[in-house]
């Protein structure tokens, strides 16, 4: 199969890897120090395990005009950058290629064959211009929940850290030809991909946690344990998870985990750092809108009030303009007495 990854981050470096390691076609969009090693020497894989592989059966561009039509384009970016790319993602397309969008948060295509009075409509707080949705149609999309943990922890090399899970889901719940496809091809690289008949009530699940403890941990400067094991912060985490399985509960949305044992959950990962920590710790601008923004737009859709959500949204936002401003460096500036 011949398949594109739309960025060679910790999840494209990974699952690209792996895919050619397999066997399959692969090719890296990617710039910079990342697209001249992937050329010069591969992507290399360190797994867990401390096992190295390295894929030199991969091309690199930064040309979208230049791999042709693919089978398979797999948005490795996150959400905050697929509008950057969009007008270039359409030049990889066939008459049947398939898109797998691998984003955390809420997806712009969430309403695409939802049903209801909401459906068709566009995630604003995703895609502020339409430009995604205009150029990379729902109907070719099929939806991934992304639940492994890697990191590129060098140009052209990727540090797995956990995790094999990807399940994989048409967006009307039909156990379609093209999504069994695609699950084959996964499973056979190594993943385990299920077949899911409602891939959004997965999307929430993952979410769940993401939309919590990514913007506390940006503003706290603390870990998974840390915000658990903290007694305000673990009431404000299951506030605003409270407030968010509100807001799905009106979309038709269940959890099939119990609020506190998510947080259970999350605590027994230990000193981890969320994205978006490591993002706001690294100087890069963090993903606020898909991840919190998003549900806030939910919630104004459906009438439900998400006030703790509001908050914790207004601080992270305030902290990434700071973060523009101060060229990624955060700081307090000096005053004059």
């Amino acid at each position: 199969m011949k398949i594109a990854i739309v960025g060679a981050g910790g999840i494209g470096g990974y699952v690209g890897a792996k895919l050619a390691l397999a066997g399959e076609d692969v090719t890296f969009m990617v710039r910079g120090a990342n697209l001249a090693a992937i050329r010069r020497d591969g992507i290399k894989l360190i797994m867990n395990d401390g096992v190295e592989h390295v894929a030199s059966n991969v091309r690199a561009s930064c040309n979208y005009d230049e791999p042709g039509p693919q089978d398979l384009v797999i948005l490795a970016l996150k959400a905050n950058q697929v509008e950057a790319v969009a007008l270039d993602v359409p030049k990889l397309f066939g008459p049947d290629t398939v898109v797998v969008t691998m984003q955390n948060g809420i997806p712009y295509w969430y309403f695409h064959q939802h049903g209801g009075a909401l459906a068709g409509r566009r995630v604003e707080s995703v895609d502020p211009t339409g430009k995604i949705l205009a150029n990379i149609p729902a109907e070719r999309v099929i939806g991934c929940v992304v639940y492994p943990a890697s990191e590129l922890i060098a140009p052209g090399v990727v540090h797995h850290i956990e995790g094999e899970r990807f399940p994989i889901g048409e967006l009307d719940g039909s156990d379609s030809v093209r999504v069994n496809r695609i699950a084959d091809v996964f499973v056979h690289a190594g993943f385990k991909a299920p077949v899911l008949t409602d891939v959004r009530s997965e999307i929430w699940l993952k979410l769940w946690g993401n939309l919590t403890f990514n913007p506390i941990s940006a503003l706290s400067h603390a870990t998974l344990v840390d915000i658990c094991q903290f007694q305000l912060t673990r009431e404000l985490a299951a506030g605003m998870m409270r407030e968010a399985a509100a807001v799905a509960q009106t979309l038709g949305i269940g959890f099939r985990v119990p609020l506190e044992k998510r947080i259970e959950g999350a605590e027994k990962v230990g000193k981890h750092k969320t994205s978006m920590l490591q993002d706001v710790e690294a100087g890069r601008g963090p993903e606020i809108d898909a991840l919190v923004g998003s549900v806030i737009e939910l919630g104004r859709l459906t009438g439900t009030p998400t006030p703790h959500i509001d908050t914790v949204y207004a601080l992270v936002k305030l902290l990434a303009r700071n973060m523009e401003i101060q060229a990624g460096q955060v700081k307090m500036l000096a005053t004059v007495h």
